[in-house]
């Protein structure tokens, strides 16, 4: 549904935009008409996507800024950096973020504020700014958060920080999209479940039992692939979407939905063995 116009007279801000899924979003936003700029704490990295994204765009620009999104003085100066390159911002897209896995009880003070800085001090001082950039210029814009699965109703053992950080994002999102809908200023969020990235799998399979039961859980039988993810991310940050705002979108091949009590039934066999195992019961149970 997409054209090589969609996103023409956009600039959008990736934070964590080197790598992974925020590359993806940064290279499909780019190949559909916008300007494109990325940020993270590793300049190398990022110019290596650059090159990456120039090969995709469709006459927008591409620039690179090293920040780190835990500062809200050096994002401050990027915002001002990009308005003097671009000549404005339309949208931002808080990406970055960080996690590992832990026992909570070996959490230590620095590890669980490390995460929580990145993922909710980060989109936090991001938003603010941006939001505050938008408001003074009288201008419309768009922000997208990028949160998970387990933000809203179950949180995740062994991500403590993560769950905690996220969650706020989410609400984050949710009290702004009220407050700033008068301002023509959107706020949503994508909950992505597994995507394979080299980042995140390293820092959170540990090895082939982990990932055969994380594969499991995920009634689509696969894991997203990256394209999925960025064409979600154009729409909520498209024109076509002008009246979302406030909502959280799940991508996740069904995995969220394994909590149901008697799911577990799925893995016993074959669907045809379970049908035939059913209607035995069922038999068993008229007699």
């Amino acid at each position: 549904m997409f054209t090589a116009d969609t996103l023409e007279g956009q600039t959008i801000l990736i934070t964590g935009g080197g790598s992974g899924l925020g590359l993806a979003m940064a290279k499909k936003f780019a190949a559909l008409g916008s300007n494109v700029a990325i940020c993270g704490r590793t300049e190398d990295k990022l110019r290596r996507a650059v090159r990456e994204i120039e090969g995709e765009r469709k006459g927008g620009q591409v620039e690179y800024y090293v920040a780190d999104v835990r500062s809200y003085e050096r994002m401050e100066e990027v915002l001002n950096e990009i308005i003097s390159d671009f000549g404005t911002m339309t949208g931002l897209v808080n990406n970055a973020a960080g996690n590992f896995l832990s026992a909570s009880e070996d959490l230590s003070p620095g590890g669980f504020k490390a995460v929580v800085d990145i993922v909710l001090y980060g989109s936090f001082n991001c938003t603010h700014l941006f939001g505050n950039y938008l408001i003074d210029q009288g201008q419309e814009g768009s922000i997208l958060n990028m949160v998970t699965t387990y933000s809203e109703s179950t949180g995740s053992a062994f991500v403590l920080p993560s769950a905690c950080g996220k969650a706020g994002v989410l609400a984050m999102t949710r009290s702004l999209a009220y407050e700033w809908a008068t301002y023509g200023i959107r706020l949503n969020a994508i909950a992505p479940g597994p995507f394979p990235t080299k980042g995140a799998w390293k820092r959170l399979i540990p090895d082939e039992r982990a990932e055969e039961q994380f594969l499991s859980n995920i009634p689509a039988g696969r894991y997203g692939d990256k394209e999925e993810l960025a064409n979600l991310a154009t729409f909520l940050m498209s024109d076509m979407a002008p009246y979302i705002t406030g909502e959280c979108v799940v991508i996740d091949g069904g995995e969220r939905l394994s909590a149901g009590q008697f799911n577990f039934i799925d893995r016993l066999g074959s669907r045809e063995e379970l049908k035939n195992f059913f209607r035995g019961m069922r038999e068993k149970g008229s007699e």
